[in-house]
């Protein structure tokens, strides 16, 4: 049996929108503040200075709050380095 590939089908906004209104306001906002949470940790060097190592870590907690939020909602939403940013 020769199997094709599948390929990557976007998803028409008028989807995205539909899919988004059945998602609480409050888990929308937990992954925007975690996919900006892991932009931040990666733009930060921890062992640059003191500021940027307790910006880091602050970071850290503020990503490690909104994806405990996000899997309260559904585990498969958590925003980890491989999957977003």
């Amino acid at each position: 049996m020769i199997t094709l590939p599948s390929t990557q089908v976007p998803v028409p906004d008028a989807v995205a929108l539909l899919i988004g209104q059945q998602i609480p306001k409050r888990v929308l906002d937990a992954e925007i503040d975690a996919v900006g949470e892991l932009r931040e940790i990666y733009r930060l060097r921890p062992l640059a200075s003191d500021e940027d190592r307790q910006d880091y870590e602050a970071a850290v907690g503020r990503l490690a709050r909104a994806n405990k939020t996000l899997a309260a909602y559904n585990p498969k939403l958590v925003v980890t380095p491989g999957s977003a940013a």
